[in-house]
C-alpha cells in the first residue's frame, strides 16, 4: 500500500487527515455512488487535479479508507494486554479500548459502519470480503490464548464458542443501529454489555470460575 499510494503518504500528516476525513464524511453520508468527489475536494481544501493524483479513481480512494479502518483497528489490539487470559476479562477489555477508540475516530467508524449497507456492484463484492476478514481475524486475535480450562466439560466447546460469537456480533449490531454517530456512543453500552457477560460466564464456566 506504502509503494502504490506513495504520492499520498508523502504528504504532510494535517493534509492527509484532511483529505481521509473529508472522504470519510462523504462516503458515509452519501454511499459509493452517490458521493461527490467534488464534495471531498472542497471539505478538504485541495483541487481535483491532486485529489487524482494520489488515487486513480473514486473507487480507489474508496477502498484505500478500508486500510486506513484497519490501521485503526490495529491500535486498538495494540493496547491489549494479552497475558490476561480469561475470555470475558478480555472482551472487556477489548470493549474499553475499542469505546476509546471510536470516540476519537467516530468518521471512520460511521464510514464502515455505513459501508456495511452499500449496494453499489462495484464495490459490493470487496466490502462483503473485507468486512468478513475484518471480523474473522478480529475474533481470531480476541480468542488467542485463551484459558479453555474455565469452560464446562459437560457441553460442546465449539457451540459455546459460537453462541458467544453470536451474542457479541448481534449486540455491536443492535448498538451501531442505535446512534447516528460513534462520535454519540455512551459508555452505558459497556455496562450492559456486562450484563450479558455475565449471563454467559454464568451459562459455560465451571462453578468455581465463575
Amino acid at each position: 500500500m506504502v509503494i502504490i499510494y506513495s504520492k499520498f503518504y508523502g504528504l504532510e500528516p494535517e493534509k492527509r487527515e484532511r483529505i481521509i476525513n473529508a472522504a470519510l464524511k462523504e462516503f458515509a453520508r452519501n454511499g459509493f455512488e452517490k458521493a461527490s468527489t467534488n464534495g471531498i475536494i472542497r471539505e478538504a481544501g485541495i483541487s481535483k487535479g491532486s485529489l487524482f493524483n494520489y488515487f486513480n479513481s473514486k473507487k480507489e480512494l474508496y477502498l484505500f479508507l478500508f486500510d486506513y479502518i484497519q490501521e485503526i483497528i490495529n491500535k486498538i489490539y495494540a493496547e491489549v494486554d494479552w497475558k490476561e487470559t480469561d475470555l470475558f476479562e478480555r472482551m472487556r477489555q477489548i470493549g474499553l479500548i475499542k469505546f476509546k477508540i471510536m470516540k476519537q475516530y467516530p468518521q471512520a467508524f460511521d464510514f464502515f459502519k455505513n459501508a456495511g449497507d452499500e449496494s453499489a456492484p462495484e464495490v459490493k463484492s470487496e466490502i462483503a470480503a473485507i468486512g468478513k476478514e475484518l471480523i474473522e481475524s478480529g475474533f481470531g486475535l480476541g480468542y488467542k490464548n485463551i484459558d479453555l480450562t474455565k469452560f464446562r466439560d459437560d457441553m460442546d466447546r465449539e457451540k459455546m464458542m459460537n453462541i458467544i460469537t453470536w451474542t457479541i456480533l448481534s449486540f455491536a449490531e443492535q448498538q451501531r443501529n442505535k446512534v447516528g454517530s460513534f462520535g454519540d456512543i455512551s459508555i452505558d453500552l459497556l455496562g450492559e454489555w456486562d450484563g450479558y457477560f455475565d449471563i454467559l460466564k454464568r451459562c459455560f464456566y465451571k462453578k468455581e470460575e465463575q
